[in-house]
């Protein structure tokens, strides 16, 4: 193998980060104390912890062989790749275009990413943990969802290796928009618009289209995943037989493992059905790795040097990552576990999750099912079936209106659509990652101000909260921060 690695050395070393992380069963690692279902949100896999590394324990009834994987699997993760020509040939192929060097520089500790700071309405700093999708109106790709600029392709590539232009870099400017609650309480938002500069390439498509999307926290992706298709499409037919404006319906994707269209659930707008699928896509987009299931780079005709820039030598048929490490990265993916909630049983707390419920926020985020196997057994764990989990989300996608929408279709997605996100961990983000930018984009700096932005199906819902007192308000912001 050119992975470098041995197993004896790796599970060695996985043997030891287990202990020092406290994740051989004490600690952090253990499984929430028995009680309210509701209050251990994965189930056994729930394990409690607060802190920077509250996203980054494993499922708490793994077993010792897949805890000795899912570290395997995190070392590969947060590994940097290098360039191609490189003295190892165990992680080169970054490239020739990419954003990060990592999976873990976008998901730092596991968490959410952030836009980059605004600081004089004309932004310098280039993101790492958002990024822009591309595409230009007419037939889609079916197994792509999108027509991709003739150019730049499917997503902007702000770095690039040597003797290789990067594609561009991302100019974020804000908008302030105001309003006020009912009770005379003024707030602010900031509406990002967005453009390009330093194009590489020449000019884009003329009607080119922008989308972007911020890296969202990773736990409990193998629970979601193992989510029977027949409940998402069951939230669907629910909705669609209630009345009222919420009608909720699920994106159907081409999905490169299962080499099939099956109901999307990962994405901002669930344009991946499976793991392993957004796995490959990232790998590929984000970083220029490719894969047996990705195995091209997306250098489009137009740019010669990223045609012509070397290529990995790593194992895998030719792709800069073998099956194996792959493999182990989805598994890893898979199997971070869902945090204990925090003060459930708090007055406040309770309080709010009356008001969630009158809302009728809990029709898009709905709260518990019951899991299945996984639909691929070898990427993830058996631990993560029969569960009772508490995501908050209905998988589906929903007109969000005017405000939120991006304008760029995404399989059967539409410009103003965007997937309920689940809410569990929400209240923790703070914690690991030192900032509460929520929604697809980042522009919403904590909950009250992401509910302030639904509109569309979910306006009825935000006029309620623009009527709640400040007590009210702070309660339904405390039950969302339990999560």
């Amino acid at each position: 193998m050119k992975t470098g690695r041995t197993l004896a050395g790796l599970a060695a070393t996985a043997a030891a980060a287990l202990l020092g992380l406290g994740l051989g069963g004490t600690a952090a690692g253990q499984a929430a104390a028995d009680g309210n279902a509701a209050d251990r949100p994965g189930g056994d896999t729930t394990v409690h912890a607060t802190g920077k590394n509250a996203f980054s324990f494993p499922a708490a009834n793994l077993p010792d062989a897949e805890r000795t994987r899912f570290v395997i699997g995190n070392s590969f993760f947060k590994r940097n790749w290098v360039e191609a020509g490189a003295s190892t040939t165990a992680r080169d192929g970054l490239g020739p275009h990419f954003i990060a060097r990592s999976c873990g520089a976008c998901h730092a500790l596991d968490g959410r990413g952030a836009p980059p700071a605004i600081r004089n309405r004309l932004n310098t700093e280039q993101p790492v943990s958002l990024l822009l999708r591309l595409s230009i109106p007419g037939p889609a790709d079916p197994h792509a969802g999108v027509r991709p600029d003739p150019v730049y392709g499917d997503q902007l590539d702000n770095a690039a290796v040597q003797g290789v232009r990067p594609e561009g870099e991302v100019v974020i400017r804000e908008t302030l928009v105001q309003g006020r609650f009912a009770d005379g309480t003024p707030y602010t938002l900031r509406k990002p618009g967005y453009s390009l500069r330093k194009l590489g390439y020449g000019p884009t498509h003329p009607q080119l289209m922008l989308s972007p999307r911020v890296a969202p926290q990773l736990i409990g992706l193998g629970l979601l995943e193992a989510i029977p298709e027949s409940e998402i499409l069951a939230n669907a037919r629910t909705q669609a037989e209630a009345p009222g404006p919420i009608k909720g319906v699920p994106n159907r994707v081409w999905d490169v493992v299962a080499r099939d269209v099956r109901v999307g659930r990962f994405g901002w707008k669930a344009n991946a059905a499976s793991l392993g699928h957004q796995t490959a896509a990232a790998f590929a987009a984000d970083m220029g790795i490719t894969s047996s299931l990705v195995p091209q780079e997306g250098c489009t005709p137009a740019q010669k040097d990223c045609l012509a820039a070397p290529r990995g030598r790593g194992e895998g048929n030719g792709h800069d990552i073998d099956d194996r490490t792959f493999e182990d990265v989805v598994f890893y993916s898979a199997t971070i576990a869902p945090p204990a909630r925090r003060n459930a049983q708090d007055a406040q707390v309770l309080r709010g999750q009356q008001l969630f419920a009158q809302a009728q926020c809990a029709v898009c985020h709905r709260p518990s099912y019951v899991t299945a196997q996984g639909p691929f057994p070898r990427l993830t764990s058996a631990a993560l079936s029969r569960q009772q989990v508490f995501p908050y989300t209905d998988l589906l996608l929903h007109d969000m209106g005017e405000g939120l929408a991006d304008g760029r279709p995404d399989f059967q997605a539409n410009g103003r659509q965007w997937k309920t996100p689940p809410l569990w961990g929400l209240g923790l983000i703070r914690e690991v990652n030192g900032h509460q930018r929520l929604l697809h984009d980042g522009r919403a700096d904590g909950v009250l101000e992401a509910v302030l932005w639904h509109g569309g199906e979910a306006q009825a819902s935000r006029d309620q909260v623009l009527e709640m007192s400040r007590a009210d308000r702070e309660a339904l912001v405390r039950f969302v921060e339990s999560l």
